[in-house]
């Protein structure tokens, strides 16, 4: 089964730019009177489609980097383009409607709401977004179905194990059709049965959606299925 997610356009840069571009990015904390470098004067270029696996141990920098390409978190310096939009110097507003437009997030905890059940998790960014609610539970369905959670649409997620819980996670990622796809240690809280299973979707994604998919992770269990690999190391990066 092919999941049919809309593409209303093609991500801004199209094929021969990337979509994603930063030279001497670099975040800096101060921290009582020491300051603490998450990121160190990175330089690196993503292209529509890929799949990259960010490799790193904890405290590597991956989060950090993660945070900076969501709009998130603010560069120290350097310059950050992400889907053309200058992520360096965007207002709130601008970087509000980016993280609501251009990306989605799937995180180690999953951040699901207790109170809410499965559908209404995943529809909720479309909701905040402002679209319409009846085109929106249709499309949350749909995902779900696709995702192999059509029997639990309306659990909450605490009647959910892990690897459902993090489906769940993944489709309120994609219900905004983003461009990226930022995943920060999906599988750290998942069994090895259900961390092969949520790396395996991840990959399916990427093939049938041909959507960006950032995964951050200090396992090499989605190393075969990288078009693009980025080891981190005490925040800088190598490629290969």
């Amino acid at each position: 089964m092919s999941i049919d997610i809309d593409v209303e356009s093609e991500p801004v840069g199209g094929r021969n730019q990337p979509l994603i571009s930063a030279r001497g990015l670099t975040r800096v904390y101060s921290m009582a009177r020491s300051q603490v470098v998450g990121v160190n004067a990175i330089d690196m270029d993503i292209g529509n489609g890929q799949l990259v696996v960010l490799r790193g141990n904890s405290g590597s920098g991956k989060s950090t980097l993660l945070s900076l390409l969501a709009g998130l978190d603010h560069p120290t310096s350097g310059t950050l383009l992400v889907g053309g939009v200058d992520l360096a110097t965007a207002s709130d507003r601008e970087l509000t409607r980016f993280r609501r437009e251009k990306i989605g997030m799937v995180f180690q905890s999953f951040n699901l709401l207790p109170t809410l059940d499965v559908l209404e998790n995943t529809c909720l960014p479309a909701f905040f977004a402002g679209k319409p609610v009846a085109q929106t539970r249709e499309k949350g369905k749909g995902l779900l179905d696709w995702l192999g959670l059509a029997p639990r649409l309306n659990h909450l997620p605490a009647q959910l194990s892990g690897g459902e819980m993090q489906r769940t996670a993944i489709a309120r990622a994609l219900i905004n059709d983003p461009d990226i796809i930022l995943a920060d240690e999906p599988t750290g809280n998942l069994d090895s049965h259900n961390a092969e299973t949520v790396i395996q979707l991840l990959a399916k994604l990427h093939q049938e959606s041909d959507r960006t998919i950032i995964i951050a992770t200090h396992s090499s269990l989605a190393d075969p299925l990288a078009t693009m690999r980025v080891l981190m190391k005490d925040g800088e990066i190598s490629i290969s």
